[in-house]
């Protein structure tokens, strides 16, 4: 164990220590008991929080209205009750009472919630120094989605990408991705990331909507308090304490999922949860609970042409019209070469006559794919078990232990599609927190299950039927055959495949299902029984932090300070990470510390809050995040802005990454990898620069060129030396006479030239292009960061209009990409005597090519703006009408795109949610309706081929949703139910490259609270 390890576990134990030994004096005893009803209907009220403010001492109303507490201190104290829909009371005590009771209002005026996550304190979220957007309780109930976590899509700002039913990432300005690395989500606290991908994984194992209290979003930049990859935005879940949110709640829920072009166009799915919470003498209370979902997933069924290769474009492209076709949703068609390469080949190995050359052409061909729907598993399933104890040891100190654990089945978009099959995912938290302070200790431990890479299972498949090196010459000989028996081109490519295919396992054949088993159960990369697919992390993540807020020590001003420290168990089993020089996978250390200072002026008017934080991740140097920011208010108006800084540490696959895939091998940015596998001694090339090459290689190979035209002169003298050799070892042996020899020559000359020619040709053209070869030099790998600056405004026009806006600008730097290499793959490559080749990285010649993917810092300078808004409006008679927009975009695309770098904003420019609701219509009735829309835009990522990505082809269409829940209060079974829909009157719609087409889902669900008002 490290030496900050021991300081760090040092300091929080005398920190809790001495504030422990602080709050352990024995006061009198103070009860005050009573009942809490609601001021205009008289009706007792169930649930409602009863606090002693500054202390974790507190309870609820029971099932009768009343509420008993007592309280370990003389009086004066102030008692805060609350509940979600209400105003709260701060009511003085001082003196004992057992008649205090409390009269409710109803919250008519909109923006009175309290935020933590801004500033890491309670406060007004109309006050809110930086753009901050919340649920509470209410707005997850009626909600018109199927799930809380669909809800998110509606907030301001944000944008989700579906990867499957239960797989969402979510997003806010800009740089959407798949598995969202940019965005943080916590729930009560803990990271929620799984550990060897880091990101989060949605809600597949995340927290059960009966057991959500609420959700704050903050946008941006957020580094300053929450530390590395915080850097587009964070997400907090809080959970229900069992001390407030007490007694049995249930919920069943069921529906269709609709969408023409599944295998099964309308499915049902299934979903039951149940909560249980029970406090005892307010001193201990515990919860329990649990959640199971099962439904047949939304199927990604775009069978577009990606490969763009021989003629084809994205809508035409298919296997009868481009040997290359690569199909974006199908699988195993990634693995293709060039005809003329394998005919070479053939010829060299006798397999092939050297006169059948010219008839092969300079074409692409790919082997047959197969589709997503026969390879992943699209039984969506997840189970969530949360359970916590919850102890007071006195009026100060509350100590908790928590367990979450989730099962899940799934999938989602990386480098290739991934099917997570019984994934599994377990965080499990002890922590100590009085009214000002916490400490918290928890890990999260992260098991793969059965998941598998889809993409390199077809190449699997494939290669155990039949392996490459068999099925491409076949194809290639075919190929010859069909057309000396008078097939044009196109029939013969169609007749080449057939021969190459026959006898290829079909889906759903004993056959496929045993190869797709066998391939599954092989990690990646394989083995020497074949390729592997199985995607193995057992990745383990140990957090430890504390935070001290010195509000009762130092008067004049707030200040908090906090520290965290973290470690990386990685575990892949040698599949996805890289092994050091002892044969083990990394670990990794990270730690960082924080403070904030914040003091109101100008007669309270005016709030500035300074923070600043250092981390430090042992592999790179440590990152300053600093953030300025002020809120003036005037009365209900309040104008704010805030200078915030962000970083992102290349994540745990940036740094440490060792994967084969289909496309590419992917290497982390570490310098050790580059060595390993000699990039620097034997250089990489780029993409475009080996392309132009290639161009120009190719354009010199035509009949018309000079190149070509010296070469097959060059070949005609070869030939000739050839022939008379060859004519005069046959004079010598008698064979033919001296006479006969001028014609022999002259008769073997043609026969030898195309041959050679095959071998000149391209090795003249390649020799005399060969300086626009540019070795890529690797750089430091650095983390990303950013600056940020924005200005917002929230206020309240006549109690009854919300208007909310802000508007922001972001600079990057060292900005994270990926850099696709091409390497010779012989062993001097282009620095040894071959070097005026160079065909291997065209993919023609003998000794082939390596293909490597890794993370670098781009040299240029990301500048993003945008800006949101909102509206909530409050009609008469309960009605309630709103919507937001907002705007995103690059201020120097045109800049970015002359040095071809390819930013993957992945963010369309406008997108707007209205909506319109009624808690109540009539008694116990309430509805909700929302639209949401957004334009098209762009998008990049590894999922996508360079040839479509280059091109700006990858365009997601426009779409709009609209979505629509009734809700009925059942009072005699404390029960709500509820019928929705979403995207409802339209067609489906993708949020992103390669991932599933949504459709449309109906719902019914009934909710019982054994605590419902």
């Amino acid at each position: 164990m490290s030496n900050f390890t021991l300081k760090i576990r040092a300091s929080v134990f005398f920190l809790t220590l001495l504030v422990s030994l602080t709050a352990a004096k024995v006061l009198a005893q103070t009860t005050i008991s009573g009942t809490v009803t609601d001021s205009d209907t008289k009706e007792t009220l169930v649930g409602v929080n009863i606090l002693v403010q500054g202390k974790v001492i507190g309870t609820i109303s029971d099932l009768s209205g009343n509420y008993s507490l007592n309280v370990n201190q003389e009086p004066p104290f102030i008692l805060v009750f609350s509940m979600i829909g209400y105003t709260s009371q701060e009511i003085e005590i001082t003196g004992g009472r057992s008649n205090l009771d409390i009269q409710l209002a109803e919250s008519t005026i909109l923006g009175q919630e309290v935020v933590v996550s801004a500033s890491r304190v309670e406060e007004s979220v109309l006050q809110s120094p930086v753009s901050v957007e919340k649920m509470d309780i209410i707005a997850i109930r009626d909600a018109p989605q199927a799930s809380f976590y669909d809800a998110i899509n509606n907030m301001k700002g944000v944008e989700m990408s579906t990867q499957s039913l239960l797989f969402k990432s979510f997003n806010t300005r800009g740089f959407n991705a798949n598995g969202n690395v940019r965005t943080v989500q916590l729930i009560d606290g803990m990271d929620n990331q799984a550990p060897g991908l880091n990101f989060s994984v949605g809600n597949i194992v995340g927290i059960s909507e009966l057991d959500l209290e609420s959700v704050e979003l903050l946008p941006g930049a957020s580094s300053a308090l929450y530390g590395p990859n915080a850097i587009n935005g964070i997400l907090l879940m809080n959970s229900k304490s069992p001390f407030l949110y007490q007694g049995l709640s249930a919920s069943v829920k069921t529906g269709i999922m609709d969408e023409s072009g599944r295998s099964k166009a309308a499915t049902g799915f299934y979903n039951f949860s149940a909560r249980y919470a029970k406090a005892i003498n307010n001193k201990f209370a515990y919860k329990v609970n649990f959640e199971y979902l099962t439904a047949d997933d939304w199927q990604a069924n775009d069978f577009r042409d990606q490969s763009l290769l021989n003629g084809s474009t994205i809508a035409s492209g298919n296997t009868s019209n481009n040997p290359a076709y690569n199909g974006v949703n199908i699988y195993g068609d990634e693995t293709n070469v060039n005809m003329i390469s394998v005919a070479q080949s053939m010829i060299r190995a006798g397999a092939l006559p050297a006169a059948v050359l010219p008839l092969i052409p300079s074409t692409a061909v790919s082997r047959t794919g197969y589709l997503e729907r026969d390879l992943a598993d699209y039984g969506t399933k997840s189970l969530k078990f949360n359970a916590a104890l919850h102890y007071r040891i006195n009026d100060r100190i509350e100590a908790i232990l928590q367990g979450n654990i989730g099962f899940g089945t799934t999938v989602y978009t990386g480098a290739d599609r991934y099917s997570l099959k019984d994934f599994m995912m377990g965080q499990y938290k002890a922590e100590l927190r009085g009214s000002n302070w916490y400490v918290r200790a928890y890990t999260t431990q992260e098991r793969s299950g059965d998941a598998f890479a889809v993409g390199t299972a077809a190449q699997g498949i494939n290669e155990a039927w039949k392996p490459s090196s068999l099925w491409f010459p076949q194809y290639v000989g075919a190929y010859a055959q069909a057309l000396q028996g008078g097939l044009d081109p196109s029939g013969a490519h169609i007749a080449a495949r057939g021969v190459a295919d026959l006898g290829r396992f079909v889906p759903g054949t004993s056959e496929f299902n045993n190869a797709l088993n066998d391939v599954t159960s092989r990690p990646i990369p394989g083995d020497q029984n074949g390729v592997g697919a199985q995607f193995v992390d057992k990745t383990n993540l140990y957090h430890f932090e504390g935070s001290y807020n010195f509000a009762e020590q130092i008067k004049f001003a707030e200040f908090i300070v906090g520290a965290n420290y973290r470690i990386y168990d990685l575990n892949s089993n040698a599949t996805l990470f890289a092994l050091d020089e002892n044969g083990d996978e990394f670990n990794i250390n990270e730690y960082g510390g924080y403070i904030q200072g914040s003091k109101k002026l100008l007669n309270d008017k005016f709030k500035l809050t300074a923070s600043a934080r250092y981390d430090k991740n042992e592999n790179f140097e440590g990152q300053w995040s600093p953030r300025v920011s002020g809120v003036f208010t005037q009365g209900n108006h309040n104008f704010r802005a805030s200078y915030q800084t962000g970083f992102r540490i290349p994540t745990n696959q940036d740094q440490y990454i060792n994967l084969n895939t289909p496309q590419a091998r992917l290497i982390g940015g570490l310098p050790f990898l580059a060595d390993r596998y000699n990039l620097n001694a034997n250089p990489g090339y780029t993409l475009a620069n080996v392309s132009s090459f290639g161009a120009a290689v190719t354009a010199d190979i035509q009949p018309g060129s000079p190149v070509y035209q010296q070469s097959i002169q060059q070949a005609t003298q070869m030939a000739i030396t050839q022939a008379t050799q060859v004519v005069t070892a046959q004079v010598q042996a008698g064979i033919i006479p001296p006479s006969a020899a001028p014609a022999a020559i002259a008769a073997l000359v043609p026969t030898l030239v195309p041959g050679i020619a095959a071998q000149v040709v391209p090795a003249n053209a390649a020799g005399a292009n060969i300086d626009q070869l540019q070795p890529y030099e690797i750089k430091e790998f650095k983390p990303e960061r950013v600056k940020s600056f924005e200005v917002g405004y929230k206020g309240i026009w006549g109690n009854k209009l919300l208007v909310d806006a802000y508007a922001y600008f972001n600079r990057f730097e060292n900005f994270n990409g990926s850099q696709v290499l091409v390497q010779d793959a012989s062993a001097a490559g282009l620095q040894g005597p071959n070097a005026l080749t160079g065909l291997n990285l065209i993919g023609v010649g003998s000794g082939g090519r390596n293909i490597y993917s890794m993370p670098v810092n781009r040299t240029e300078i990301i500048k993003s703006y945008g800006w949101a808004a909102s509206l909530d409006y409050q009609l008469p008679k309960g009605y309630t009408l709103g919507g937001n927009v907002s705007f995103n975009s690059l201020s120097n695309l045109d800049e970015l795109a002359e040095t071809g770098f390819q930013p993957s904003f992945n963010t369309p420019e406008y997108r707007y949610v209205l909506n319109f609701a009624n808690r109540e219509i009539i008694d116990n009735l309430g509805f909700a309706v929302a639209y949401r829309w957004q334009g098209e835009f762009v998008w990049q990522s590894s999922f996508v081929s360079p040839a479509v990505s280059t091109r700006q082809l990858s365009a997601i269409p426009a779409y709009g949703t609209f979505d629509a829940q009734v809700s009925y209060k059942i009072k005699s079974i404390k029960s709500i139910l509820k019928v929705g829909g979403s995207n409802l009157f339209s067609k489906g719609y993708t949020q992103a490259w390669g991932n599933p087409t949504v459709g449309t889902m109906y719902f019914v669900s009934l909710t019982f609270d054994e605590f419902l008002n």
